[in-house]
C-alpha cells in the first residue's frame, strides 16, 4: 500500500524590524536635498507647532498694503485698515473686544465713548473691533449710543494681525494704534480700563498728534521787511539817497 506524503505548511513571514527614528544627520541631509532639488523644507516648529508671524510692537513700522485682510463696518461696508489709517488725520486706534453687549465690552466701549472726544482732538480715530456680525454690533452700537464706528472681523484676520487673537479661538481685549506712517504707537492686551489709560497716555504724551503741514511750520524770515520805496521816499531823490544809505548800513 502506498504512503501518503503530508505537505508541510510554509513557516509564518518573520517581522519587519521597527523602523528607525531618523536622525539629526539624516534629518539635515533630507533637508539638503530638498533644497538642491528645489523643494522647500519643512517649516520650522517649535515646541510642536508652526512658529507664528511675528507681533508688531510699538515702534514698528508696518506695511499697510494687505495688512490684516478686509474687514466691515458695522453698517455693512468693507473696509481695511490701510482704508481707515487713509481716511484718518493722524491714525487710527482700535480697541479689541470679545463679545459685544456683554458686561466687560460695554464698560469699555462706554468709557471709550466717554473720552471720545479728547481722544479725537488731534486727529486720531476710534474703531472698537471684534468678531460680532454687523448685526450685533449694531445693535450694541445703537443701545450704548456710541459715536465711533464698530468693526467686524468675523475670521479674525484683523485681530490675529495685531497680535490679539487667541488661539485657537477667541478674541483678547487690547489696544492697537498706529499713526499715518504706519508707526505702531500702542500693541497691548488689558482691561477695560487698562485700555483706555493707554490712550490718554498717548494722547497726553502728543505721540498722536497730526503732523504740521508746510505752511504752518514755514517761518517768517529774519531781518527788516521790505517796505514799498514810494511810502518811504514820495519821489523825493535826496530822501531816496538817504533812505538807500540807511538800508545798506547794518543795524546798531
Amino acid at each position: 500500500m502506498p504512503v501518503e506524503l503530508r505537505k508541510r505548511k510554509a513557516p509564518p513571514p518573520a517581522p519587519e524590524p521597527p523602523a528607525k527614528k531618523p536622525s539629526k544627520v539624516s534629518k539635515a541631509v533630507a533637508k539638503v536635498k530638498e533644497t538642491v532639488a528645489g523643494k522647500p523644507a519643512a517649516p520650522e516648529k517649535a515646541n510642536g507647532a508652526s512658529k507664528a508671524a511675528a507681533k508688531p510692537v510699538v515702534g514698528d513700522v508696518i506695511t499697510l498694503e494687505g495688512f490684516g485682510g478686509e474687514i466691515e463696518t458695522n453698517d455693512g461696508e468693507k473696509t481695511t485698515l490701510k482704508a481707515l489709517v487713509d481716511e484718518s488725520k493722524s491714525g487710527v486706534v482700535l480697541f479689541t473686544y470679545p463679545k459685544a453687549s456683554t458686561p466687560g465690552c460695554t464698560n469699555q466701549a462706554c468709557m471709550f465713548r466717554d473720552n471720545y472726544e479728547p481722544f479725537t482732538k488731534d486727529g486720531l480715530a476710534i474703531y472698537g473691533l471684534s468678531t460680532d456680525s454687523p448685526k450685533a454690533n449694531t445693535t450694541f452700537k445703537d443701545k450704548q449710543k456710541l459715536p465711533y464706528p464698530l468693526l467686524c472681523d468675523p475670521s479674525a484676520t484683523l485681530i490675529g494681525a495685531i497680535g490679539l487673537k487667541k488661539a485657537p479661538k477667541g478674541t483678547t481685549r487690547g489696544v492697537f494704534a498706529i499713526d499715518k506712517t504706519g508707526k505702531v504707537l500702542l500693541a497691548q492686551p488689558g482691561g477695560p480700563a487698562a485700555t483706555v489709560d493707554a490712550v490718554k497716555n498717548l494722547v497726553a504724551d502728543g505721540a498722536s498728534a497730526a503732523p504740521a503741514t508746510a505752511d504752518e511750520t514755514k517761518e517768517e524770515p529774519e531781518g527788516v521787511k521790505p517796505v514799498e520805496e514810494a511810502t518811504l521816499t514820495n519821489g523825493d531823490p535826496v530822501a531816496e539817497a538817504k533812505t538807500e544809505e540807511a538800508v545798506k548800513e547794518p543795524a546798531s
